[in-house]
Formats: structure tokens, C-alpha cells, sequence
């Protein structure tokens, strides 16, 4: 159904003062807040949400554990087939396209991260992780109360790409977009003939504040995606035909157009792999997955160039890990401990940051991996050296920034 509607109930749900309104339109979903004005220099941040419960013990495999093959004796992937790494860890052969960028220092990962409270629930575990303020009784999103610091009133300040849905780590009264894709971005219906983002912005232009300013902003932002120019990727970069790619290059595109992003949320799923996980060889399913991400981020990074990567950061995210354990399906269930990603030019790349716990029988945590770091510390970290954030009270709620060295202070 091709219509523009404005949630009333969202609009007046706080207030002038704090209140937020929605526009939909085709391809878009808008939320907007009333703010001061206010900008912080540093890195976009953008979080790369693997749903589904990734297996970072398949993407980066300790292969200096003996337990590791025991565990897995099917699916575990050969030392012989790791790329990068070192003594103790090695990258999974799918993630070829990404060696050049750990080799050049750009691309680390992070083992044995989790987060407080585990649950095998994918809800409840992917709520927590958005949420990430554990112990306390917020309900916003951590991105939200992150944009939330710099006091935006740009609607680009937050945008989550591939789907109108906005991600829940954006949810509260920061601006944000929720846009499906750049090409399909419009008010719907909207023609030469009926030109309803001209008619919106007509009808809205001296309406009061609490009703002009959500659909002024919408009009504003079609009106900024349909000012930009084709776009071709640059220094030579081929995007996979895939959404995760699509998606990516879209990010790309709003960081080259200095739009006042922030910070860009992209989804990519299909790794609750309890069977078939498949072995270290093409064809198989854990490998296609991995080869798809690996691919579409090596895309992002050749698109952006060195110069642009400078003022980018992107970690991956998922709810929680996988057993240790292959099962009878040669899968693995729900676990706990993890690994991230971490993509920059601001990053200290090359290498696997994080304390091994060791996978012995009685160091695993009911049959998972431990998590002996915190992922917000992690990204409180890249916050602080990267992304022009002070304390993390307001971010992450009695957290400590990490202090491995993983991102370089910007100067």
C-alpha cells in the first residue's frame, strides 16, 4: 500500500519536549527527537550484527588448543587450511578476502568476548546485547544513548540499513532512519505527477514544532538521497550481488556524502548453524556464510580506501557463540563465548586480542567457551580513542573501557 502516515501515538507519547514521531514511507522509516544542537568529532561506528549466534570458534580457531580438535573432531578446521594468526589462533580459510587487511594492520579480532547474564535465548540474548546496560533498569538502546551525547537533530545522525525496521540498539529519542535501500529511498507514491514529498512539506511547513519537525525531516532526508550523485564504487572495488554487500555499499556511500552519519547498523543472519555446519572446504555451509561476510566487508574496505577508513570503525556483534562441542548434526547449539571483528583504520589489526581461557573440560562454563572480556568494553574502547566519547557512564552503565591497545586515539 503506497501511504505516508505519521504515528500519533509515538508523536505524543512524551511530550513536546521529548517526543518522537514516525513517517513511513516506501523503503524508509523515520524517527525523530527534539535537541540542541551539538557535534563531536570522530569515527562512524558501524555495528555489524551477525544473528543467529555466531561460531567464532569456527571463524577464528584456536588451533594451539589441543582440546579444540577433540571437541570437534568433524568440523574442526585443519591447521592446515588457517590463514593469518599465530601460534595460537588462525583465521578460517573463507576469510581469504580479509587477509590483505589483517596483514596491513586494518582488521583484529577479539576472542572469548560475551556479555553479562548469558542466556541461549536468541531474543532475550539479542535485547540484553542492545540494550547493554546489565543490572540497571534502562530501556534504550546503547547506540541511542551514544548518538544521544553529541545532542543530534540530524535524522542521519543513526541509520540502519538493509531494512526499515531500526535496529533496537537505536531505540529512544535520538533521530534515526530505518532505510531498506539508498536506490528505493522516497516518499511513497511520490511521481512527477503526484509529488507527495512536495505536498508533505507543504502541508507540514507551518504546522507546529511537535508535528513539523518529524515530517520536515523525512522530506529532508529523501530530498538529501535524491540530490546524490550515481554512485560508482571507487580504487576499483566490486560489490557481491548480495544484501549484506548492497548494504555495505550503501554505508560507504552516506560516509563519502558527509551526511552527519554517526553511527550505521547493518544485519546479517543465518548462523544458528545446529547442522550441517560443514567442514573448512567450498561448497560447505559455515564456509559459504563466512566467504559471503568476508567478501562484502573486503568490498566495503577497497570502496573506502585507506583515506576513508581513517574515519570509520566496524565491529561485528552477535548474541552469543556456540558450543564448544560439535553435536550429533555435526552443528553446534547455543553457547557463550565469542569472537568480534574490528575493521578501521584506527585499528591496531594483525592479531587476536583477548585472554584464552582454554577449552579443558573444567574450563568450560557449562560446556561453552568462558567470556573473560565484556563486549562493551570493546566497543568502549573504540568509543573513546575512536569516536570522540568521554565516560561511558551515560553509554555503558558501570563499564570500563578496554585497555588493549586495539584502536589508536585519533589525533
Amino acid at each position: 500500500m503506497n501511504c505516508c502516515e505519521l504515528d500519533r501515538r509515538t508523536l505524543l507519547k512524551a511530550g513536546v519536549a521529548a517526543a518522537a514521531a514516525t513517517v513511513v514511507a516506501e523503503g524508509v522509516s523515520t524517527r525523530y527527537a527534539f535537541a540542541a544542537d551539538g557535534t563531536t568529532a570522530g569515527d562512524t561506528l558501524v555495528v555489524l550484527s551477525l544473528r543467529g549466534g555466531f561460531d567464532g570458534l569456527s571463524a577464528v580457531v584456536p588451533h594451539g588448543d589441543p582440546d579444540y580438535y577433540k571437541a570437534r573432531p568433524t568440523i574442526g578446521v585443519p591447521k592446515a587450511k588457517l590463514i593469518g594468526g599465530d601460534a595460537m589462533f588462525g583465521l578460517h580459510p573463507a576469510l581469504a578476502p580479509l587477509l590483505p587487511l589483517w596483514q596491513g594492520g586494518q582488521l583484529a579480532a577479539v576472542t572469548a568476548v560475551g556479555q553479562p547474564n548469558p542466556s541461549r535465548s536468541h531474543f532475550a540474548a539479542m535485547e540484553e546485547m542492545e540494550r547493554a546496560a546489565a543490572g540497571t533498569s534502562i530501556r534504550t538502546g546503547w547506540l541511542d544513548r551514544m548518538l544521544g551525547l553529541t545532542n543530534p537533530t540530524n535524522p542521519w545522525t543513526g541509520v540502519s540499513i538493509g531494512s526499515t525496521k531500526v535496529t533496537r540498539a537505536l531505540s529512544g529519542p535520538s533521530p534515526d532512519l530505518g532505510i531498506a535501500s539508498l536506490d528505493g529511498f522516497a516518499i511513497a507514491g511520490d511521481s512527477a505527477t503526484v509529488p507527495m514529498n512536495a505536498t508533505l512539506r507543504a502541508l507540514y511547513q507551518n504546522a507546529p514544532a511537535a508535528l513539523a519537525t518529524p515530517a520536515l525531516a523525512a522530506t529532508s532526508a529523501v530530498a538529501t538521497v535524491a540530490a546524490l550523485p550515481a554512485y560508482t564504487p571507487a580504487n576499483g572495488a566490486v560489490y557481491p550481488t548480495t544484501p549484506l554487500a548492497t548494504a555495505l555499499r550503501d554505508v560507504a556511500r552516506l560516509v563519502k556524502a558527509n551526511v552527519g552519519m554517526r553511527a550505521a547498523c547493518v544485519d546479517f543472519g543465518d548462523w544458528d548453524m545446529h547442522e550441517g555446519l560443514g567442514t573448512a572446504e567450498t561448497g560447505q555451509r559455515m564456509h559459504t556464510h563466512l566467504g559471503e561476510f568476508a567478501a562484502a566487508l573486503a568490498a566495503f574496505a577497497t570502496d573506502l580506501g585507506a583515506d576513508g577508513l581513517k574515519n570509520v570503525t566496524l565491529v561485528t556483534l552477535s548474541e552469543f557463540g556456540r558450543r564448544v562441542a560439535e553435536n550429533g548434526s555435526r552443528g553446534v547449539d547455543h553457547g557463550h563465548g565469542n569472537s568480534m571483528f574490528v575493521l578501521g583504520g584506527g585499528v591496531r589489526g594483525g592479531r587476536v586480542y583477548g585472554t584464552w581461557p582454554g577449552l579443558a573440560p573444567a574450563k568450560l562454563v557449562a560446556g561453552d567457551l568462558a567470556a573473560t572480556t565484556d563486549f562493551r568494553s570493546v566497543i568502549g574502547e573504540v568509543l573513546q580513542k575512536r569516536c570522540g566519547v568521554g565516560s561511558l557512564a551515560q553509554v555503558f552503565p558501570n563499564v570500563t573501557a578496554g585497555t588493549s591497545g586495539l584502536a589508536v586515539a585519533r589525533t
